[in-house]
């Protein structure tokens, strides 16, 4: 190893020439790259993973991005949103289930039905064995008010993927229109910070378009806004997007998935007090994608808890894996392939951000 890529990877104030060193590295560099970052994550985190229940409320969306299955042009989805029971159902399962927290996720509205129902849900979540449970949304922009309702009935966490820090690169994989604004992506963020949710962001790994640059000032952005969880995963395409067309511009699958690990183990380096999710995307495109994301640096994996007759209509991308999988079949497998490299799961707890809980104290 030389010793100049060894004088960065030990340290952690990268700029971004050092993330752009670090992210083309090949062979044993790459290496050496996981296996640091990796011990960085025991140092502050220990081997525990933290799980997140995912319930999938809904498919139907205002939006209308380039790369989403799930997108509002698309007319070949069947659409579909969750009782109220249904959701409920999930969240008693996860509790049930030791997971200790449950994501809420579906498509972006604004419909004050909408809104009125998810805080329902989520007071009613609330009460499930006294509150333990803790409570992720993943439901897009929102207002300022609606941010503020949705906490101040129960929801802490927060995550609200960018998909690219970059402006120029944004309106590549979204319509420039009033509806995709990249500005209002980053105020939201902002404001919910300043609600005070535990924030998180994230990025895909092999757009069409995107350079290292891109991906180096992506991890420089997590940084910046100081958030306190982050998602990152291989793009796939989805046959029935506009991006689609673009298919044969980008890496190969094994490409985004090596990059993507990268990103994640310079990220562990930058923030190691984070939460960082081990994305399915990353199992989609490798069987055992998952795992070496929690071996390169992420900490937190989300079983699919919606009931198996929706799944396969949140179609965000072709092929996801654990579609078919049962939760307590899941709970089992996850046990034993973590063990198998070093890690295992922390039941019954929220596993907040470390990052966010010190700032909090």
């Amino acid at each position: 190893m030389d010793r100049d890529f060894e004088e960065i990877l030990l340290g952690q104030d990268f700029g971004r020439e050092e993330i752009k060193v670090l992210l083309a590295a090949d062979g044993p560099r790459m290496k050496r790259l996981l296996d640091r970052a990796r011990e960085v994550k025991f140092r502050y985190l220990d081997n525990y993973v933290h799980l997140r229940g995912l319930i999938e409320y809904g498919n139907v969306c205002e939006k209308n991005c380039l790369y989403c299955g799930l997108r509002s042009g698309n007319g070949r989805v069947a659409r579909y949103c969750l009782s109220d029971e249904e959701v409920l159902d999930c969240a008693r399962l996860a509790q049930e289930l030791g997971y200790g927290s449950v994501a809420l996720q579906s498509g972006e509205r604004s419909d004050p039905e909408f809104i009125a129902r998810i805080a329902h849900l989520v007071r009613e979540i609330k009460k499930i064995d006294g509150g333990s449970l803790g409570v992720t949304l993943s439901l897009g922009e929102q207002s300022e008010e609606t941010y503020r309702r949705w906490f101040e009935a129960g929801a802490h966490r927060y995550l609200l993927r960018i998909e690219s820090s970059s402006e120029e690169l944004y309106y590549k994989i979204h319509p420039r229109n009033a509806m995709h604004s990249f500005q209002r992506r980053v105020e939201c963020l902002e404001i919910l910070k300043r609600t005070g949710y535990q924030t998180g962001t994230g990025v895909m790994v092999g757009l069409p378009f995107q350079t290292l640059d891109h991906l180096a000032d992506d991890l420089l952005f997590f940084k910046r806004m100081d958030v306190a969880m982050v998602g990152i995963g291989p793009y796939i395409p989805h046959p029935d997007t506009p991006l689609y067309r673009f298919r044969d511009q980008i890496p190969s699958a094994a490409e985004r998935l090596d990059m993507t690990l990268k990103m994640i183990a310079v990220l562990r380096l930058m923030m190691p007090e984070i939460n960082m999710v081990a994305a399915t995307a990353n199992q989609t495109v490798d069987p055992q994608g998952r795992e070496k994301a929690i071996a390169a640096g992420a900490n937190v994996i989300m079983p699919n808890l919606t009931p198996g007759e929706y799944r396969e209509s949140y179609f965000i991308y072709p092929d996801k894996a654990c579609v078919k999988d049962q939760p307590d079949q899941c709970r089992s497998c996850l046990d034993i392939r973590l063990a198998a490299i070093g890690h295992r799961i922390l039941y019954n707890a929220w596993g907040d951000s470390l990052a966010f809980t010190k700032k909090a104290r």
